[in-house]
């Protein structure tokens, strides 16, 4: 039970940003009115995107250093599943802006940094599906997605700060708003980041496990 309770933690604060998301009042904000409790939703899906990336270009570093098939198979699920989150995040985030920007796409640049930063990766997905020697594969893997991760921190962070965005908040700043956005939508967002993450790992390992069953030969 105690290697559990990780997961026990990921669904009691599903359950409560689910509940308190809907239930919980929050503040008054002029046009966004209730779609404002789209911030428990939209938001935590980048941050296991990017988290996700960060753990996936680790790993890649650790399959370029010892030569273990098990780091890229790691390093490649985990890819998949912040390319899972990220389009859950455009998504989200498009309907959100559809009600407070009046149109789903609006070049915002946070907007198409975030999609450069998909494409980015779904080329990655190009990339392993296109060489089919397995070690060559995983090798060219590993090497463009440490590249890539270091391509999102300017698509991400660093350009969208130099220009104009509708986005709210302090664009140099990405983690700012955990502790200065109000009380009534910090009392959820914090614990949505947390359960989201974690719902990420889950979603990993589940993958990663069958990956082991239908192929023990690469990990013993």
């Amino acid at each position: 039970m105690a290697k559990y309770w990780w997961k026990i933690l990921c669904v009691l604060l599903l359950l409560y940003i689910i509940i308190g998301g809907i239930l919980l009042p929050i503040p008054a904000i002029p046009k966004l009115n209730e779609s404002a409790r789209n911030l428990f939703y939209h938001v935590p899906m980048w941050y296991v995107m990017i988290v996700c990336f960060l753990i996936s270009s680790i790993y890649a570093l650790k399959f370029l250093r010892k030569n273990s098939i098990k780091f890229d198979i790691i390093s490649k699920e985990f890819v998949l599943v912040g390319i899972a989150f990220g389009c859950l995040g455009m998504v989200t985030g498009m309907e959100w802006a559809n009600i407070a920007w009046g149109a789903p796409w609006s070049n915002d640049p946070k907007q198409v940094g975030a999609a450069l930063c998909l494409l980015v990766y779904f080329a990655y997905i190009v990339l392993r599906n296109s060489v089919k020697d397995p070690d060559k594969q995983a090798r060219l893997s590993a090497v463009y997605n440490v590249f890539a991760f270091a391509l999102l921190v300017p698509l991400l962070f660093i350009i969208p700060a130099h220009f104009k965005s509708l986005h709210p908040g302090t664009d140099s700043k990405p983690f700012e708003a955990l502790y200065t956005q109000a009380a009534g939508f910090r009392r959820v967002s914090v614990p949505a980041m947390f359960a989201w993450i974690l719902l990420g790992v889950w979603i990993f390992d589940l993958r990663f496990r069958t990956k082991k069953l239908q192929n023990p030969e690469l990990f013993s």
